[in-house]
């Protein structure tokens, strides 16, 4: 591949660029720079990284196209008040589970111009995952277990924690219960941020990924064995 040793830094700056031209004129203007600097380049990624990671999770999903684990890159602007026609990141997800994409946990790369993020988990649980989800946090042992393997990793000052959104435990509840903070969760993952991504190259970026990952894999396991 033409642009395979540059990535994602040749991701960036196509992306950079787009931001500032972001409308249908420009993109058609130069549509093979989307495939030869975004779209191949993101395709290799997924199986790269997908390779490593399905190693250790061989039922790993990732599909290296549009719409499976690389996000697309027109918005939807029905109902949106930004008209922009295009996002100006990119999302990648591969997962693991039993139901469709977005209800299996997974890991998730979002990389836009000055900014990195690596999530592993499960960004919203359905309504039916919710309820199943409180009733485990809601069992001792269970309630134990997760909340040692989430703070064993977030040992790891790099590592934060994602999806609390309640500010009050759910009504039913204990507050009083040890673990109840968990119940304030309406998906649970944890990630990574940086705002460098000046020193990124193509096979430390996929390494760098990995090694990120294969630390929180933990998480991803859990989820995948008690909810997705």
């Amino acid at each position: 591949m033409k642009n395979e040793k540059l990535f994602p830094e040749v991701t960036l700056k196509y992306l950079t660029h787009l931001s500032k031209n972001n409308n249908r004129e420009w993109f058609e203007k130069n549509r093979d720079r989307f495939s030869t600097e975004f779209l191949e380049p993101a395709m290799d990624f997924v199986v790269q990284l997908g390779q490593k990671l399905s190693k250790s999770n061989p039922d790993l999903q990732f599909i290296p196209k549009t719409d499976k684990s690389i996000f697309r890159l027109h918005r939807d602007v029905r109902f949106s008040k930004n008209k922009s026609p295009y996002k100006t990141n990119l999302g990648i997800l591969l997962w693991e589970g039993s139901g469709k994409k977005m209800e299996c946990s997974g890991y998730y790369v979002h990389l836009e111009p000055g900014k990195i993020f690596l999530g592993t988990g499960m960004y919203e649980f359905t309504k039916d995952q919710l309820k199943y989800y409180r009733e485990l946090v809601a069992e001792p042992s269970k309630g134990r277990e997760l909340n040692n393997l989430i703070n064993k990793l977030l040992k790891n000052n790099d590592f934060k924690p994602g999806g609390k959104t309640y500010k009050r435990v759910p009504k039913g509840y204990d507050e009083n219960y040890k673990y109840a903070d968990l119940l304030k969760y309406s998906g649970l993952y944890l990630y990574y941020e940086n705002d460098n991504t000046s020193d990124l190259s193509n096979k430390s970026f996929v390494n760098f990924c990995f090694n990120t990952f294969k630390q929180l894999r933990p998480l991803h396991n859990w989820l995948v064995k008690n909810i997705a």
